[in-house]
């Protein structure tokens, strides 16, 4: 298994990126957290990855702490649970967010995160309970937005990444719409998106 990988970022593309390994390009799909971590275009990264192998295709998942990657492969453990539906998880909320609803019951909170019902969050609250990983103390921090690279229609590409993660059209458009046009990158407009529908 493919468990961790250091390159240069080439591409990204929320949810999608790219790494120059040694001359390999690997595609990625990343959790929005993670993408707030990432450095400029050229730069050198290092993400932990989770690779998963089915009948049409195989998909490399990355995160930027080993906390946040055992969160999404817990998560996978739980009943009706696939790679989407996990990575949105881990994009909406942070590991300790998470923690926290779980532990306090709260499945109205879950519920707000895409794709995730009632009986979905009822299932996390009772499964999860006893297998939440440990916290290794990282934190998630938020680029500056100079660091940001700005893409020709930054509002398309923040609902395609929503739409990525679950959401449907509308309502992806509803919260990137809902920030009014203040020339945030994509990022900064996902992050908020999220942000704003776990209030």
């Amino acid at each position: 298994m493919i468990g961790m990988l250091r390159g240069k970022l080439i591409y990204r593309q929320a949810p999608e990126l790219m790494l120059d390994v040694n001359g390999v390009g690997y595609e990625l799909q990343a959790s929005m957290t993670s993408f707030y971590d990432l450095p400029e275009l050229g730069e050198e990264v290092t993400l932990h990855t989770h690779f998963i192998v089915r009948e049409d295709a195989q998909i490399l998942y990355a995160f930027s702490s080993t906390t946040e990657r055992e969160l999404f492969r817990t998560l996978l453990k739980v009943n009706g649970v696939g790679p989407k539906m996990a990575l949105a998880i881990v994009s909406g909320m942070t590991v300790n967010e998470f923690a926290e609803r779980v532990r306090a019951g709260d499945a109205a909170g879950l519920t707000r995160l895409p794709g995730v019902g009632k009986k979905t969050a009822e299932r996390l609250i009772i499964e999860m309970r006893d297998r939440l990983p440990k916290d290794d103390g990282t934190t998630q921090s938020i680029p500056k937005q100079d660091q940001l690279d700005m893409q020709s229609d930054p509002e398309e590409e923040a609902i395609n990444a929503l739409l990525a993660l679950g959401y449907k059209p509308t309502e992806a458009s509803k919260m990137i719409s809902r920030q009014g046009n203040q020339g945030f990158s994509v990022e900064v407009m996902i992050r908020n998106a999220l942000k704003d529908s776990l209030s």
